[in-house]
């Protein structure tokens, strides 16, 4: 393996993900042991507190354990990391193995609203019916300003999650909006068939209000799949 010097500015962010990227390419497989701190410190050119901060940062994200016997061994990060490791992925366009992260998040996306869709029909306040009906209704007002429309959308989908009652989907669609599982940068114009479908939100907007949850989930999946081919096409992103 090449030589891979480190720059001397944040060196141990540096250094974590040249490590996590070798994990996650399998260039360092699950099973194996990482160097030892002071060869990789001699390896980058950097001092060892700057390797201790990357691997307790490797450690953090579940990509590596150390052994009863010291040693730091890779773990299978598909078996072991969580969904905060999608935050180190600075590229989403880049594919992990076989896994495109922008449609693997936009799946995720439909699963959640579908389901908060659900739970909000029966758990929705009773004063919350209202605001969802009108925000569905701004889809209307905007016309076909696709911008206008993605902040209209995360606005709906905002109280929709929040009145399914249901703390983890409301923190994943936090990270969902904000970019960090890749969907917050997906261009809304590979949203535009289900943005533009107002007749769609007017009816899951409708349903969430008669709390006919059943028909609720089936409306909102078919709605937030149609987001899912578009993106799914390497390289139109």
């Amino acid at each position: 393996m090449a030589e891979q010097r480190i720059r001397r500015t944040a060196v141990s962010d540096q250094l974590f993900s040249v490590l996590r990227d070798r994990i996650l390419s399998g260039v360092l497989a699950d099973g194996t042991a990482l160097k030892a701190e002071r060869e990789l410190a001699a390896e980058f050119g950097v001092n060892r507190h700057a390797v201790r901060e990357a691997v307790k940062r490797l450690q953090q994200a579940r990509l590596v354990e150390v052994s009863h016997g010291g040693r730091t061994m890779v773990l299978d990060w598909r078996r072991t990391a969580g969904l905060d490791l999608a935050v180190h992925i600075p590229d989403p366009d880049r594919p992990l193995g076989s896994h495109d992260l922008r449609r693997d998040a936009l799946e995720m996306r439909a699963c959640i609203g579908a389901d908060a869709a659900r739970l909000c029909a029966a758990r929705r306040p009773d004063n919350a019916a209202q605001a969802i009906v009108a925000a569905a209704a701004r889809y209307a007002e905007i016309g076909a300003d696709l911008a206008a429309l993605g902040a209209a959308d995360i606005a709906w989908w905002r109280l929709i999650v929040e009145g399914s009652g249901n703390l983890a989907y409301l923190l994943a669609f936090n990270s969902l909006v904000g970019g960090t599982l890749g969907v917050g940068e997906v261009p809304t114009d590979r949203r535009a068939e289900e943005l533009l479908d107002v007749g769609a939100h007017l009816r899951l907007a409708e349903l969430i209000a008669a709390r006919d949850g059943e028909a609720a989930e089936r409306l909102a999946r078919r709605l937030l799949s149609r987001s899912v081919p578009a993106v799914s096409q390497r390289g139109t992103v």
